[in-house]
């Protein structure tokens, strides 16, 4: 079987989150974050963003069109585009730091354990580290609607679930990448 070209559909729906994340972050911070017009504009940003992982995937799979560069590079689009919307909410005073930090360790670990094995071979994405960012993309949404008070539980809950997730599948990529090294 032929190697999947790295310029193909679902490589260029990887780097169109990665274009996207700007935007984002421009319609975010526009009227300082208080406009609901825009922060409707940033939801939706932040949402076509997200729906783009799904449908990389998908195509990758789909069509055969998995590569090497692909596996690298979406999970370092997901964490640009997640990441950008924790901070932009930190910065706005809506999400403590400590969430945004919590996150983000776990994500800049997970990247750099990837390269620390990237000679030894690539660890995809597991199932955990996808609901993971199903999770976050979910309580991120609701932190970005201009919902009312009353919705505070409801994303805290959703947003402490993602954090579960968060720290359990960063623990998981620590023991696959010892026992990928390992194992090499």
């Amino acid at each position: 079987m032929a190697a999947a070209p790295m310029l193909n559909v679902a490589n260029l729906l990887t780097l169109s989150r990665l274009v996207l994340v700007p935007l984002f972050i421009l319609a975010l911070f526009t009227a300082d974050g208080a406009d609901p017009a825009w922060r409707y504009v940033a939801t939706a940003v932040f949402a076509v963003a997200a729906l783009t992982d799904r449908v990389d995937g998908w195509v990758a799979r789909k069509y055969g069109l998995i590569t090497d560069f692909g596996k690298i590079a979406d999970p370092i689009a997901d964490k640009a585009l997640i990441g950008a919307a924790l901070v932009g909410l930190s910065l706005l005073g809506e999400l403590p730091w400590w969430v945004t930090i919590v996150i983000a360790v776990r994500e800049l670990g997970v990247t750099l354990l990837r390269f620390w094995v990237i000679r030894y071979g690539v660890i995809p994405a597991s199932r955990g580290g996808k609901a993971k960012t199903l999770a976050q993309v979910v309580a991120i949404g609701l932190y970005l609607l201009p919902l009312p008070d009353a919705a505070e539980p409801v994303r805290w809950a959703l947003m402490g679930f993602a954090l579960l997730l968060t720290v359990a599948t960063g623990l998981d990529y620590v023991v696959r990448a010892v026992r990928l090294r390992a194992a090499a």
